[in-house]
């Protein structure tokens, strides 16, 4: 059973985060101050600012920092600053029991997909595709703050996941299912084959985004997964952008879609505003959700949030 965690409410405790790459500290500052000026208490991890090369600090300090969060009864929410690379570095180091008695909202996309995935897998939290602190700037789309608030500071269900005006999902292949939703960047998922914490497809509906690729790589893991069975066991299909990803050999990102995703014959539903667009969606990982692409939708069918012990009433 997916565990929920506690609604986000205005004068909450977000804990901020560095769980793969570096980023600098001036950005780090200014989403602090949009978060302090939407309401926010922000707490930082002691290794938020570390940079060793291409990491935020070790593994181990990393994964330290998270766990703090989670055992931390003060902090509401966790927030990573950005993916990048390396999240999958701290996964053995986590405590999933732990974690799965002190549920809490963690959001994010990039490389922070291989932790949403390991998170629900053996913690069973369901987290969310959404805003990394880079994402909370004055220049954000109003339509990224609606659905990430929408999904963590109510308790709406079922909720219709829609796109933004002008950005129209596209139905590929016609079917109607109901599974749990799994899945982020391609990139990463992709890089979880073959270890303890390889994605798990098996009746549930995959969504995939990925960014800055060329077509040939974005093929190549969308191959692999395929002969890692992962499309033969899944019972649906979500794609979002790719975002910024090259035409290759004279083929496109659509092409891809329709010569290697269409004949799978899986329920198909693409274009969803997403992760690395300028559009994101909140798409929860761990929750049950219908994918109807007859009538071209995507619905959460449960709240994705549950109601904490100091309930103060309605969300943000």
């Amino acid at each position: 059973m997916p565990i929920y965690p506690p609604i986000l409410q205005r004068g909450d405790t977000i804990g901020i985060v560095t769980l793969g790459s570096p980023l600098s500290a001036v950005t780090i500052d200014n989403g602090i101050a949009v978060l302090r000026n939407m309401g926010f208490n922000v707490v930082l991890g002691k290794y938020v600012y570390s940079v060793d090369g291409f990491l935020a600090g070790t593994d181990e300090q990393r994964a330290s920092d998270l766990m703090n969060m989670f055992i931390d009864p003060t902090v509401n929410m966790i927030l990573p600053s950005r993916g990048g690379v390396g999240v999958a570095g701290i996964l053995p180091y986590l405590d999933y029991s732990v974690i799965s008695r002190n549920p809490k909202i963690l959001t994010g996309y990039s490389d922070i997909s291989v932790l949403m995935n390991a998170l629900y897998q053996f913690s069973d939290l369901v987290t969310f595709s959404s805003l990394l602190l880079i994402d909370f700037t004055l220049s954000t789309p109003a339509y990224n703050y609606n659905q990430f608030f929408e999904a963590t500071s109510t308790f709406t269900a079922p909720r219709l996941i829609r796109n933004p005006p002008g950005m129209l999902l596209v139905s590929k292949v016609l079917g109607n299912v109901t599974g749990t939703l799994v899945g982020g960047n391609l990139t990463s998922i992709t890089d979880t084959l073959g270890t303890p914490f390889e994605i798990d497809t098996n009746g549930k509906i995959l969504f995939i985004e990925e960014t800055h690729e060329p077509i040939n790589k974005v093929y190549r893991m969308i191959n692999r997964l395929k002969l890692a069975g992962k499309f033969t066991n899944c019972i649906g299909i979500v794609t979002g952008e790719c975002t910024g990803c090259q035409t290759a050999y004279g083929k496109t990102y659509q092409n891809l879609i329709d010569e290697v995703l269409v004949p799978l014959g899986k329920p198909l539903l693409t274009n969803l505003a997403s992760a690395h667009g300028y559009y994101k969606a909140a798409i929860p990982i761990g929750a049950p959700v219908n994918l109807n692409t007859y009538n071209t939708t995507l619905t959460v069918l449960e709240a994705s949030v549950s109601m904490p012990q100091n309930w103060r009433g309605p969300g943000l």
